[in-house]
Formats: structure tokens, sequence, C-alpha cells
């Protein structure tokens, strides 16, 4: 009877133990909220607080990504607005790669964005140089997110 609770004690443990290291292995993993996002657009800064009209959340599991956000007066005036994309990425070290997918503006498909990213607490910081040549686009877009809790 002793070497059963044991044998239970110890498979809980490892358990347990195998449970933490898979999120120290991604602390990505999880449903993140943007806070706040600053686009750096040629000598133009503009800095978007998430917090009023708008949200976006990004939701990331082992392998897929995808990000949604709309406004908060259900598309009722000038504030309108809808996006949702998502795809796969990679991690090494402190860069966070998005292949971009699938997106309603579909001239982002396609590409892959570098990120670096940093996590304080349930805060993820993330930076990215975003190129799309067939919209002119090339910025750096600075973001802060919020883990959401289950």
């Amino acid at each position: 009877m002793k070497f059963l609770f044991s044998g239970i004690f110890l498979c809980l443990f490892i358990a347990c133990v195998n449970n933490q290291n898979t999120s120290k292995e991604n602390p990505l993993v999880g449903t993140w909220k943007l806070v706040s996002g600053t686009v750096i657009q040629g000598g133009d800064t503009t800095i978007t607080d998430f917090t009023k009209e708008q949200e976006m959340i990004k939701i990331i599991n082992d392998t897929h990504f995808a990000f949604l956000r709309h406004d908060l007066n259900q598309g009722k005036d000038s504030t309108a607005t809808y996006f949702a994309g998502g795809g796969t990425y990679t991690v090494k070290e402190n860069v966070y790669t998005e292949n971009l997918m699938y997106f309603n503006v579909r001239e982002w498909e396609g590409h892959s964005f570098d990120l670096t990213f940093k996590i304080e607490a349930d805060t993820l910081y993330t930076q990215a140089v975003e190129e799309v040549e067939a919209l002119g686009v090339s910025q750096i877009n600075i973001e802060k997110f919020i883990r959401l809790k289950k």
C-alpha cells in the first residue's frame, strides 16, 4: 500500500513538472489582449490606446496564432473596424516569427514578420519591422499586450 501511494505521488509529481516545463519552454502560449500600439512610418508616429474605442486579442497555441480586432461601437459609427488573421509561427530565443496565412486584408497574406519580444510578469512587449511592398507599407510596429486569465 505504501508503494502504491508513493507511485501515485511520483506520477503526479512528474506530470506537474512536465506541465510546468511545457509552459516555460514557450511562454507565448495563451490569450493576450492588446493594450497599446505604436506605429512608426517614415517620420510619423501613431500611438493607439486599445483600451478605448477598439480592442484586439491574440491567441497563441503550440503551432498557430490568430488575432481579432474590432471597434467597441459594433460598427455603427466612424470608428467601425474589423480585422482578423492568423497563421503559423516559430520562436527562436527572443524572436517570434509570424507567418501570416490568413488576413482580411489579403495583400498581407504570405508574408512573415520577425517580432522581438520580452515578457515581464503578465505583459508581452513586441516590436517588428513590417514591410508589404504591394501596399507601400514600411513601418515599425511596437505593441504591448496583457495575458488574459483563464
